[in-house]
């Protein structure tokens, strides 16, 4: 019988294992990450070409998604913005499973999209042990100010998310949620032709 295949802690983190942080791999990708981001937030409005490159070298997809410094990321290679999307100032995504923003989704500002998550247990924190769960907020979603999104969440179509919300739980397409949990206040308006 072959033995298993010995996982990387990259690996054990993007399958939303428990895996260390601390590993050498793992924070030499957050030390490129983090040079990357400042560079970002270092930009001016008008730097459209050093955005995009900065973006394009940070993002494991970024198709011209427009964000505003600053912006924070643990990884940035695990996140993936779909065309249109639109991230307003102070935005802070924990990146260390996937994170996808579908077409068209315009995020306020201050929103925490939170991937990362952290053992409940006092013993396995001590044991410097964390993981993640994927998030993912569909197409044609509006997530208001200050919001936070966290692990394992999934965001449907067109639903809205108040300001201030904090979504523990997968959000149906096309509904309005607010609230700390967030919860259902209504369908979300259908969008109108322009």
């Amino acid at each position: 019988m072959a033995a298993a295949a010995v996982q990387s802690e990259r690996d054990r983190m993007l399958a939303g294992l428990p895996y260390r942080p601390g590993d050498p791999e793992l924070a030499a990708l957050r030390r490129r990450a983090q040079a990357l981001v400042r560079d970002y937030n270092a930009t001016i409005w008008g730097e459209d070409a050093r955005r995009a490159e900065i973006m394009g070298a940070l993002l494991g997809r970024w198709s011209g998604a427009v964000i505003r410094p600053p912006f924070h990321v643990d990884y940035g290679v695990n996140i993936f913005f779909d065309e249109g999307c639109f991230l307003n100032f102070g935005c802070v995504v924990l990146d260390v499973c996937a994170v996808r923003i579908g077409a068209r989704s315009q995020i306020g500002p201050h929103v925490q999209i939170l991937a990362a998550d952290h053992p409940r247990d006092a013993a396995a924190r001590a044991a410097g042990l964390e993981w993640g769960r994927p998030v993912t907020v569909g197409a044609d979603v509006w997530i208001g100010g200050g919001a936070i999104l966290l692990p394992g969440v999934e965001v449907g179509d067109g639903a809205v998310i108040g300001a201030g919300a904090v979504v523990t739980r997968p959000v149906a397409a096309g509904t309005a949620v607010a609230g700390n949990p967030a919860r259902p206040i209504r369908a979300a308006a259908a969008p109108r032709e322009v």
